[in-house]
């Protein structure tokens, strides 16, 4: 499985070995599923980055996609209706070659304003409702505002933040890593 995202997934500002896809691992390998998460995150990537290097994603022929991007997105602005076609292209392609996609939501801070915020969180419920996508309401869930979870910057988890942020994304993901009947 691949985490694909931005430095949310890439554990920018933490030392190797603690962003939430090294403790997603963790878990995984706790309760002995046999799956490898292999961590696609890039600090800084916009949706369009993701689309851009798509390819590379792909190469690793995942079985499951981990979808976070699109904070860059909301937090440089850009137009609610561009965000939400990179991400369309990205699930499209990912479930066209096979993957699962798991999207992951996102919030915006106060300051941005109701009337964007709105649509912008609307990117994902309605992304997930129509290609009928596991999703993580909120990737930052019981984390973001938390001063003692997230770094000093305010927009990326600490250690353990990242940590209760894997625990987060294992609700969603665990029913995928089920064997089947």
């Amino acid at each position: 499985m691949v985490a694909f995202g931005d430095s949310l997934t890439a554990g920018f500002g933490v030392d190797p070995g603690l962003s939430f896809p090294d403790f997603l691992q963790q878990l995984i390998d706790a309760k002995r599923y046999p799956w490898r998460v292999i961590n696609a995150g890039v600090s800084g990537d916009t949706s369009s980055a993701g689309v851009a290097r798509l390819s590379t994603v792909l190469e690793f022929k995942p079985e499951i996609v981990i979808l976070e991007l699109g904070a860059n997105d909301g937090l440089r602005g850009i137009p609610i209706e561009a965000t939400r076609a990179n991400l369309e292209i990205l699930i499209q392609e990912l479930q066209k070659a096979g993957a699962k996609v798991i999207l992951a939501g996102m919030t915006l801070p106060p300051n941005y304003g109701p009337e964007y915020i709105r649509p912008f969180e609307a990117i994902f419920t309605d992304l997930a409702s129509k290609y009928k996508l596991p999703r993580i309401p909120f990737l930052l869930e019981g984390v973001g505002g938390n001063p003692k979870l997230m770094q000093s910057d305010g927009l990326h988890p600490t250690a353990e933040g990242n940590r209760r942020v894997a625990a987060t994304v294992m609700k969603s993901l665990e029913p995928l890593l089920r064997p089947g009947p």
